[in-house]
């Protein structure tokens, strides 16, 4: 049986509400869009790279996304020492280069798993709450600031994938 992408719905947040919960919010709705982009598709459809000559898939931008979600939550604000999620001989690329459709599953729910990680790690913690990398300090507003903006950007790839690979459009 072939795997195919469930469908996603997004979590809308609030739009009067504080902080916190904007932020929050915000970023799971850009979580859940990005499902959402991948939703009915086959792990051959994900793997599809449809806007030449760029390398961008759909099934690369879940697997960089989990990436980005475990480096900024886990690695860098929680100081958790984990292996990376992509063999390091394959290029600082690989999330987006070394796409495999058999493992579209596993890729998926990794990124699931990795943004329920991160949602746990952050739960008690305050937006002021701070870390130092490469000796610059971070607070943990602006890894949600951050992230959103990831999402974003990749959103906007992520529609004009979809579209290519089968004239979805869409929100």
């Amino acid at each position: 049986m072939t795997w195919t992408a469930p469908e996603a719905t997004r979590t809308p947040g609030s739009l009067v509400a504080g902080e916190r919960e904007t932020l929050t919010g915000f970023l799971n709705w850009f979580r859940s869009t990005l499902l959402q982009k991948c939703a009915g598709l086959t792990g051959e459809q994900l793997a599809e790279r449809t806007v030449p000559p760029s390398n961008l898939a759909l099934l690369g931008l879940v697997r960089h996304m989990a990436k980005v979600e475990r480096t900024w939550f886990r690695q860098r604000f929680a100081g958790q020492e984990l292996e990376p999620l992509y063999d390091p001989a394959k290029g600082k690329d690989a999330d987006f280069e070394d796409l495999d459709p058999a493992r579209a599953a596993e890729d998926y729910a990794q990124l699931v798993e990795e943004c329920r990680l991160a949602d746990e790690i952050v739960a008690g913690a305050s937006l002021d709450d701070s870390f130092t990398h490469n000796g610059e300090v971070y607070s943990l507003r602006l890894i949600h600031v951050h992230m959103i903006g990831e999402y974003a950007r990749h959103i906007g790839h992520a529609d004009l994938v979809r579209e290519r690979l089968d004239g979805v459009t869409g929100a």
